[in-house]
């Protein structure tokens, strides 16, 4: 077994204590390369006798990683599929009373950024493998692992185009974000926009002079908090959710450089998040219509070389609720404590099941830890949460070899 160091210690990497040691000791937070950490899962691969692929993406400073156990057979056709992203979001700013980017084990807790999202299903993948390779599987096993899922789950768009020039479509994925090992079901879409404005900078003591552009910015974000209000008084309504309604959001906003000049530029950033069942493209149509309609006629009736731009920044699309052979393999390894109500599971949280469930995989979300840690500081997950998608994989390899 390849040794590999951990903060300058060396020890060899065959446990999934170990491997959360390992992966969590990259820093792998979405602005930054995930090269490293994708070599050594890639060199462990190798080292198992398997043939892993890597696909980067286009500067090459980021990477997917994907690989197939075959059949006892030798066939790669449809199979299930492990699926995984490799970035983390970041720490700047969170009151962390450890070093995030060392695994620190106290009180029944792993503490560490990713160690619940999503590094620890990771490293129990890597450590299992001798487990799906001790037996002929009766169908194939695929390991998929992305860049960029915290930033739009960019690397999962171009692992799947690969896969499809390769002609690779598993027949189920298990996505592996903290569930409590409770099979999700659906999740919500979420879409991503920036909105920048520019108006006509003048002293503040001649406001008629300029176009303040922060003051129709403001307006932009009263529009969008409108149609989130309809939503939240009017719906639809899905009770399945914790927040049972489509969502809208301003999170990001910039603008002015002093309080005695008028503003001549401000941008924001506003996202949505859509319930099943309410089309995305029908309300980002909406919002570009007032912006770029009634709003930008405003604008420019003070000056016509005002402008209003609207521009996706990314779009996570939802998990559409299903009943399918995913679910039903899921509700079998998870064991019977999970069946009563685990088939009306959903989460608001986005990830790449929806692409993956476009793609034609029937998906499922399950995986240790609960994001209620997931982007906080001092993230943690339950070692009985590692245990138990511990014996989850476990119960896939068996009945894999059935």
């Amino acid at each position: 077994m390849e040794e590999i160091g951990v903060r300058g210690r060396m020890t060899p990497v065959t446990t999934t204590r170990e491997w959360i040691d390992r992966l969590i000791s990259c820093d792998t937070t979405s602005r930054n390369s995930n090269l490293d950490l994708i070599e050594t899962m890639r060199a462990e691969l190798v080292e198992h006798g398997l043939d892993p692929f890597v696909v980067p993406n286009e500067g090459g400073t980021k990477a997917n990683l994907f690989v197939t156990i075959p059949a006892g057979d030798g066939s790669t056709t449809g199979g299930v599929m492990l699926a995984g992203h490799t970035d983390v979001v970041p720490v700047d700013g969170q009151d962390w009373h450890t070093d995030p980017f060392i695994a620190e084990e106290r009180d029944g807790r792993i503490y560490g950024r990713g160690t619940c999202d999503m590094k620890a299903f990771s490293a129990i993948i890597l450590a299992l493998l001798p487990e799906f390779l001790a037996r002929p599987l009766t169908t194939p096993l695929h390991l998929a692992w992305t860049y960029d899922e915290e930033v739009g789950c960019h690397g999962a768009v171009v692992l799947l185009r690969e896969l499809a020039s390769r002609n690779i479509r598993p027949d189920i994925c298990f996505v592996g974000e903290p569930t409590s090992m409770r099979p999700v079901t659906a999740h919500k879409s979420s879409h991503l926009f920036r909105v920048a404005i520019t108006g006509l900078a003048a002293h503040s003591s001649n406001t008629p002079g300029g176009v303040n552009a922060i003051e129709y910015a403001a307006k932009a974000v009263t529009f969008i908090r409108s149609i989130a209000d309809e939503h939240r008084s009017a719906g639809p309504f899905d009770p399945t959710f914790e927040v049972p309604f489509t969502t809208a959001n301003v999170g990001v906003i910039s603008g002015g450089i002093a309080i005695n000049t008028v503003a001549d530029l401000c941008t924001f950033d506003f996202e949505f998040r859509t319930i099943p069942g309410v089309v995305p493209a029908s309300i980002a149509l909406r919002i570009e219509d007032h912006l770029l309609g009634e709003l930008r006629r405003e604008l420019r009736a003070e000056n016509p070389a005002a402008e209003i731009t609207m521009t996706p920044l990314g779009a996570v699309p939802g998990l559409e609720p299903g009943t399918g052979a995913a679910l039903a393999l899921a509700l079998e390894l998870a064991g019977p404590a999970d069946v009563a109500d685990a088939a009306f599971t959903t989460v608001g949280y986005g990830t790449e099941g929806g692409l993956f469930q476009l793609a034609g995989i029937d998906t499922v979300i399950c995986g240790p830890g609960s994001m209620d840690q997931g982007h906080t500081a001092n993230e943690y997950i339950e070692i009985d949460q590692v245990r138990a998608g511990e014996d989850f994989l476990r119960a896939l390899a068996a009945h894999l070899a059935r």
